[in-house]
């Protein structure tokens, strides 16, 4: 059966008309006079009343009473002091001696009747009278079975709309949830059931979006007249949002779809209240008409973004540790990109499209957000104005990432003002945090996101001085990326020791290689590895205690990646940082495992076939020289030599080149085959013919066992080293203000790179052991 709109009042608005959700005037109507005796005797019996009772006081009764040989059949709006029953209208019961229901005589003195709460409250102006049928037209069938409904959600809106929500949460746990709660009237226990809780929430907030929908159609200086109103709209929502946790408890152990409704309704009404506050401080400042923008309009505004996106593509590193197509469409991207992203407002968006969102009255430009879909995320961003920031921020998206979405909007306002002068618009960022209780590390951080996106050297000049600020365990992992890709390694150095992120706890594969990027950039090559070899080392030892994957699909995340992906990639990236920056000679002399050693040998061969002209390969012969494995040093040198012939009979070179690349094979021949005089002639002969001898393989398990063994001197070095670094941290930490600069971290990064030598220096001398 389907019912139609309740006739109840939802907000002061509402009370002059109790039809359904209808755009219509914000005028206030008359209000109820509280200091009244008869409002507050009816609020008193609506507080105290026996919930349970408060079904009977809602059903519809009509006089039981006979006249000429007929019921009376008239609204009975008094209830019998005798027993208690609603069974005779007032007139009727002057005449009758006896109650028609419990036959219980009626006293011919005193006080007979009292009013029923129903009516009660609309004697007190709490309720519409336009509600009471004494003053509706002849109603039809449908009406007249769903008044009992409408009465209850009549005296539902009374609660709501006095602060007594509690009392519908408590009819929920201790009539709704009861049980032994029954009635053999089929109105009654109708009644009783909680679907009609919920159709009272779902009515009433369509209703309080009618009533925003109006509000929102106003101009900025009549909007800002109607604050108040807002204010007591975020109260009622917030108590349609308390009755609905009340009654998702009763379905906490259930994957019902009643939970999915409710949760769905939850869910809108949170958004809707997120957005109608952020409304409402948009409004106190004139939706920022009078704050000036740096933009002259919206086209230059997107114009200087497209920029932004452009420096930050051409600057981008590529992902080693993912190489999917989506990882390639995403590098370069901005912090603004990745924080829309995080939102997944698209997904929302086409979700709530197909369910008909109960929020779309709320969205000034409904076709703006699918503008933003259909062309691209920098259509979406900048936004056309402050109002379609907040509605596609705040009217999509998940209501739980509210923090996120007031840091996007913080982000709009610093690129929307940032070089004007500060007077003209701090106050309006300062009022904002105040406002939302947003703390200064997360207004500073927002602000760092905007200055490391702008690609300006001012910006960022201005970022690496706030980074000391709000630098700690949970800095966003993409800035030291970001300054890496800026060319300032140092300060990117300086976040991850400040953030923690130097080997102590375990971290994501991609700020893995970016930890070892910023090391190797900055010089600190033996650091790197140890980072590396620590870092790879906890993963193995986290996969032996977890087992297998659970799933295979999470190899696919980064996150769940083998231990042997993890050494690939790691040492893969130093090499080609090494190679990048001419520290191979130096990264050859590193105590490398045979699991390091096979990526490191694919790496600097793979390099030396793309450009036979370099000493990479020569420097490859040079690893397994130094490691007196004359047979491995051999074989390099073979392939090489037959790629280099290849190469000059394939290709015009210069004579310059020519001769470098026959000198160097020509040295790397000599020093190759004076090692191989070495071996014995037995293993002389296998080594040509291309028979690696059984000693080689046996030495290479002794090896690997003697690197197991001698695993916890590697990480008390690298603990040693880290622990010291950390000192020379802290000591520029705690200078006094005016010495603390990046010039004096640069100072501190000098000393670091001692200890760097020093530490390589120990490395070489336990060489052996580690190998």
């Amino acid at each position: 059966m389907e019912r139609n709109q309740m006739n109840g009042r939802v907000s002061p608005s509402s009370s002059a008309d109790c039809g359904g959700g209808t755009a219509r005037s914000t005028a206030l109507p008359r209000q109820p006079n509280y200091s009244s005796r008869a409002v507050q005797e009816a609020l008193e019996h609506l507080a105290s009343i026996d919930l349970i009772e408060l079904c009977s006081e809602a059903k519809v009764e009509r006089c039981r009473a006979t006249r000429d040989l007929r019921s009376c059949g008239r609204y009975v709006q008094h209830v019998l002091n005798s027993c208690g029953h609603a069974s005779l209208c007032s007139e009727c019961s002057q005449r009758c001696d006896l109650c028609p229901v419990c036959r219980i005589p009626i006293p011919k003195t005193g006080i007979r009747l009292h009013p029923r709460l129903y009516y009660e409250c609309i004697e007190a102006g709490l309720i519409s009278k336009r509600c009471d049928e004494r003053f509706q037209e002849k109603e039809e069938v449908d009406n007249e079975l769903t008044a009992d409904v409408q009465r209850l959600y009549s005296l539902f809106d009374v609660a709501l709309e006095n602060n007594l929500v509690s009392l519908i949460c408590h009819y929920v746990t201790d009539i709704c949830m009861d049980e032994s709660a029954v009635s053999s009237d089929p109105v009654i226990a109708f009644l009783l059931d909680e679907v009609v809780v919920k159709d009272w929430c779902k009515r009433t907030f369509k209703k309080i979006t009618a009533e925003l929908q109006v509000i929102y159609n106003l101009e900025a200086e009549e909007m800002k007249t109607r604050l108040s109103l807002l204010l007591k709209l975020s109260v009622h929502l917030a108590g349609i949002s308390n009755v609905l946790e009340v009654l998702e408890s009763s379905f906490k152990d259930s994957l019902s779809a009643r939970l999915h409704d409710l949760q769905l309704l939850q869910e809108s009404i949170s958004k809707a209240k997120q957005h109608m506050e952020i409304i409402a401080w948009c409004a106190r400042h004139h939706f920022l008409e009078n704050v000036r923008s740096r933009y002259t309009n919206l086209s230059s505004w997107r114009s200087v973004v497209h920029q932004r996106k452009s420096a930050a593509i051409k600057r981008s590193w590529p992902d080693v540790a993912n190489q999917s197509a989506e990882s390639s469409m995403l590098a370069g991207s901005l912090f603004i990109e990745d924080a829309l992203a995080n939102l997944k407002i698209e997904q929302n968006h086409m979700q709530e499209m197909g369910e008909e969102s109960e929020l779309a009255p709320l969205q000034k430009d409904g076709g703006l957000f699918c503008k933003s879909k259909l062309e691209g995320l920098e259509v979406c961003y900048p936004f056309e104005n402050l109002r379609a920031a907040v509605d596609v921020l705040f009217l999509h998206g998940s209501s739980d990432l509210v923090l996120a979405k007031q840091a996007i909007f913080l982000y709009y306002l610093f690129d929307r003002h940032w070089t004007m002068p500060d007077e003209s618009w701090r106050h309006i960022v300062d009022d904002f945090s105040a406002t939302f209780g947003i703390t200064r590390h997360s207004l500073l951080e927002s602000l760092t996101f905007y200055l490391l996106d702008d690609n300006n050297e001012e910006a960022l000049q201005e970022a690496c001085n706030l980074l000391p600020e709000i630098s700690g365990p949970s800095t966003h992992p993409k800035i030291a990326q970001v300054l890496l890709e800026r060319e300032n390694p140092e300060t990117a150095l300086m976040v991850l020791r400040w953030s923690g992120h130097d080997g102590s706890q375990m971290v994501s594969l991609s700020d893995a290689v970016t930890a070892i990027q910023v090391r190797v950039e900055c010089g600190l090559l033996t650091e790197a590895f140890m980072h590396q070899r620590m870092l790879c080392t906890k993963v193995r030892e986290n996969k032996f205690k977890a087992g297998p994957p659970r799933d295979a699909s999470d190899d696919l995340k980064g996150e769940c990646r083998t231990w042997e992906n993890w050494v690939e990639i790691l040492v893969t990236e130093i090499c080609c940082l090494c190679i990048k920056n001419n520290l191979v000679d130096r990264m050859i002399g590193l105590p490398w495992n045979l699991d390091e050693e096979k990526y490191l040998h694919k790496c600097l061969l793979d390099y030396a076939f793309h450009d036979p002209s370099t000493t990479i390969g020569s420097l490859l012969v040079v690893f397994y020289l130094q490691r007196y494995r004359y047979a491995e040093a051999y074989h390099v040198h073979s392939k090489l030599e037959s790629m280099e012939q290849e190469f000059i009979s394939q290709n015009s070179i210069s004579g310059e080149a020519l001769s470098r690349i026959r000198s160097a094979s020509h040295r790397r021949e000599e020093l190759v085959v004076q090692s191989i005089q070495l071996l014995p002639k037995v293993q002389q002969e296998q080594v040509k013919t291309g028979k690696l001898p059984p000693e080689v393989h046996r030495m290479s398990r002794e090896v690997e066992i003697q690197e197991r063994a001698d695993l916890p001197m590697l990480l008390k070095l690298h603990q040693d080293l880290v622990h010291l670094s950390r000192i020379l941290t802290w000591n520029w930490v705690t200078m006094a203000p005016h010495q603390f600069s990046i010039k004096g971290y640069l100072a501190v990064q000098k000393e670091l790179r001692s200890v760097e030598l020093v530490s390589t220096k120990i490395s070489n001398l336990t060489a052996s052991q580690l190998l």
